[in-house]
């Protein structure tokens, strides 16, 4: 499958507000509203789109404390590991890598207590968790992707 300009302007536009209308977005891609329809149908039914969601500011919604945790893991035990994780409501994002870490952790916690009863009682405890690593994010946003 080959994403063409006016397909990847339509995600370009759809990352920056994903509630623009149809109208606006045929507009702005230069396209009729029809097409629009037709290419947004499209990226629907061939999953490079799979879903809308509202961005929260973290800080804003009592999630002021955030850190990308690294996490070494026994490979066997990658399965029980990863629905232990999804269980958290403070992860905001998870990524099996490859590298010197296994896995890396986005949480999002309410204060520095709550990020340290996360990390000591919860992730650490956790099957398979052989070494964490805690990076502490001071500033973080979005690229133009």
């Amino acid at each position: 499958m080959e994403l063409d300009a006016t397909d990847r302007g339509i995600l370009k536009l759809l990352r920056e507000d994903g509630r623009i209308s149809v109208a606006a977005l045929a507009e702005r891609v230069h396209v009729s509203r029809t097409h629009a329809y037709s290419r947004l149908n499209r990226l629907h039914s061939l999953g490079v789109i799979t879903g809308y969601r509202a961005v929260v500011d973290p800080s804003l919604s009592g999630r002021k404390e955030s850190a990308y945790v690294f996490l070494k893991a026994r490979q066997s035990s990658w399965r029980e590991l990863k629905a232990a994780l999804l269980e958290l409501e403070e992860l905001e994002h998870y990524a099996l890598v490859g590298g010197e870490f296994d896995v890396v952790l986005l949480i999002r916690a309410a204060d520095s207590a709550d990020l340290r009863r996360i990390l000591f009682d919860r992730i650490q405890a956790m099957p398979g968790v052989v070494d964490a690593r805690t990076s502490i994010i001071f500033e973080d946003g979005e690229g133009p992707l």
